[in-house]
């Protein structure tokens, strides 16, 4: 079939991967499959290419921050980084920076870092503390935010018909899943509202609020942060990029759903890459998983007619029966198996399922060439909560695999971080002006540049 410009419409048949899809594997599941699995959200809003100033210019960065981090709802911590009253982390967005602290057993409030009298930043590394104290003059603020001390009072007079002025301005902030969310707009809708239900309700099966910080590791990679970001937004790139995984995972049979301002990514195990020339038996597929080459011992039973899935699935639950009891018997062979990729607008990807791993991406301060790729470890746990990892920083030089608390993972990351710097460097050298993307894998790109636009459109908040 050939197609002009003016054939390129969304009423076009959405053509998928050939062979089995994730639904065909969820349809040999013994075990009960929600129904919400089994609902499909495509995203299709037509082809144009993505402008590549998006990337690059200093003025799109100076829109992003005026009018998409001063308004939108961002993963700042996890409650159990604030586990006691007086608890406080900083949290940093491009060029502003937040106070985030818990003022009850109850209650958590967010200010911007910025002192009252001569703007002096209150508060440069996380910790514990009955106040905040200026460390330039001395004017202190109760947990609250309330005014508690002005040095020399004498000389204030002025203040006293303006004692609101001096309470610390509050930012919105909301907790879900354990997640401890700010947004600086006042007129913003509640987290909540902005999540929607169905993302909720998802996990909601997986007890996130019971999970504990087991590793945190803060990289900065020489590129924009949607490029960072959107290396993560599809699977497209597996087989060129990670091609270890080509032979037991179905990266182009991945299903893709949207719902308002979070989506999600599942890729399925158990199903060769059908770009592959020869398809792999199930053994092979199984020794690809664990990384167990042909004649070395297996780490888990597999029996003549056994499935990757199957084999697997087996293991999970036994692995996790310790944590979550019985309940192990409920879940579905995916939520042991599969990569479940959510993303929260704009740079918030939490994995769903019984998978640990989170990934936020933020501009590194006020650079819109270099950002800050996180990656943090959410893990169950059994008795006492432990304490949070510590967080470690990495350079734009170290490599991941210098976080041994990555495991794999690093390796994963790094061949992922070669080509982020790649892109910002070719964006610079592309002679046309955006970058092409697919109707379906690459969806999620276009779904969050469409969120851009969105808050680009409205305006700065005094408007």
């Amino acid at each position: 079939m050939t197609l002009s410009a003016e054939d390129l419409t969304d009423d076009l048949p959405l053509d998928r991967c050939p062979g089995p899809s994730w639904q065909d594997k969820l349809d040999e599941d013994e075990h009960p499959v929600p129904e919400y699995l089994r609902k499909q959200y495509p995203y299709l809003n037509g082809f144009k290419d993505i402008p590549k100033e998006r990337y690059l210019s200093r003025e799109w960065h100076e829109l992003e921050k005026e009018r998409l981090w001063s308004r939108v709802w961002q993963f700042a911590c996890r409650e159990e980084h604030l586990p006691d009253v007086g608890s406080y982390i900083i949290y940093e967005i491009a060029d502003q920076s937040y106070l985030v602290t818990r003022v009850s057993a109850n209650e958590i409030k967010a200010y911007p870092n910025a002192c009252l009298h001569r703007g002096r930043t209150l508060k440069t590394y996380d910790g514990r503390c009955s106040e905040f104290r200026c460390p330039f003059h001395g004017f202190a603020w109760h947990l609250d935010g309330t005014l508690k001390n002005i040095p020399a009072e004498w000389d204030f007079p002025h203040l006293e018909v303006r004692s609101e002025e001096m309470t610390l301005p509050e930012v919105k902030v909301g907790t879900w899943a354990g997640f401890v969310f700010i947004n600086p707009d006042p007129d913003a809708e509640s987290l909540d509202d902005f999540l929607g239900p169905e993302i909720q309700q998802h996990f909601e099966r997986w007890d996130f609020e019971n999970r504990y910080v087991q590793a945190h590791v803060a990289k900065i990679i020489r590129c924009n942060w949607k490029i960072a970001h959107e290396s993560f937004c599809e699977g497209f790139h597996v087989n060129a990029t990670h091609p270890q995984g080509m032979g037991y995972t179905g990266d182009p049979q991945s299903q893709i759903d949207v719902y308002g301002n979070a989506a999600r990514q599942l890729s399925p195990k158990g199903i060769p890459c059908v770009m592959l020339p020869e398809i792999p038996t199930e053994e092979e597929m199984f020794r690809a998983a664990l990384d167990v080459r042909i004649g070395e011992d297996l780490p888990v039973p597999f029996e003549e007619g056994d499935t990757l899935r199957g084999a697997l699935s087996r293991a999970g639950r036994e692995r996790f029966r310790s944590t979550f009891g019985d309940r192990v018997d409920s879940l579905g062979d995916a939520e042991f198996l599969d990569a479940w990729v959510y993303a929260v607008h704009p740079n918030f990807q939490p994995w769903g399922a019984l998978n640990r791993i989170v990934y936020r991406f933020r501009p590194n301060g006020d650079d819109h060439e270099t950002c800050i790729f996180e990656i943090l470890y959410v893990s169950p746990f059994s008795g006492e909560r432990p304490p949070p990892a510590e967080i470690v920083h990495l350079g734009a030089d170290d490599p991941w695999t210098d976080a041994v608390g990555l495991e794999n993972l690093a390796m994963v990351a790094e061949q992922d971080t070669f080509n982020m710097e790649q892109v910002h460097r070719g964006l610079k050298n592309l002679r046309r002006d955006g970058v092409t993307l697919s109707r379906y894998q690459e969806s999620l790109i276009r779904w969050k540049h469409d969120f851009f636009e969105e808050c680009i459109e409205r305006g700065p908040i005094s408007s």
